[in-house]
């Protein structure tokens, strides 16, 4: 049972998948986009999907605090339903809510400088949208 965790951004989308059991996320990397010249599915990305044999998708929903979805949450819906169309797997939203502000927390508390957390937020972020998804259905 693997599932893929996908932290999408306007830029980037942090990539992580479940190991086969379904316990543990572990961050694969982060793909660069440029969906304003039609890369909404770029092609790393359909590489790492077609890689694994999936059993789901999870994409993160960057949601307000008060629960409404605003712009960016529209952005990830409308990528959710592009993966839809692509693929014959599952793609389930999950709410998101300052995963990347703890992601972020978590590599300064580990000393990571400024420079190479950029490069790993997204991946971290990816990680954590995964594991809390991964740990709901544990219960």
């Amino acid at each position: 049972m693997r599932i893929l965790g996908l932290d999408v951004g306007s830029k980037t989308i942090g990539v992580a998948v479940s190991d086969e059991m379904g316990w543990t996320a572990q961050g694969i990397e982060t793909v660069k986009r440029n969906p304003h010249h039609g890369d909404v599915l770029p092609e790393r990305l359909k590489e790492i999907i077609k890689s694994y044999e999936l059993d789901k998708i999870v994409v993160g929903l960057p949601k307000n605090m008060d629960g409404s979805i605003g712009p960016s949450g529209k952005i990830c819906m409308e990528f959710a339903e592009q993966l839809r169309e692509s693929y014959e797997v599952p793609v389930m939203m999950w709410d998101e809510r300052l995963t990347t502000m703890a992601a972020e927390r978590m590599l300064i508390s580990a000393d990571v400088s400024r420079k190479k957390r950029k490069k790993v937020i997204d991946k971290m972020a990816a990680v954590m949208i995964l594991q809390g998804y991964l740990d709901s259905n544990q219960r």
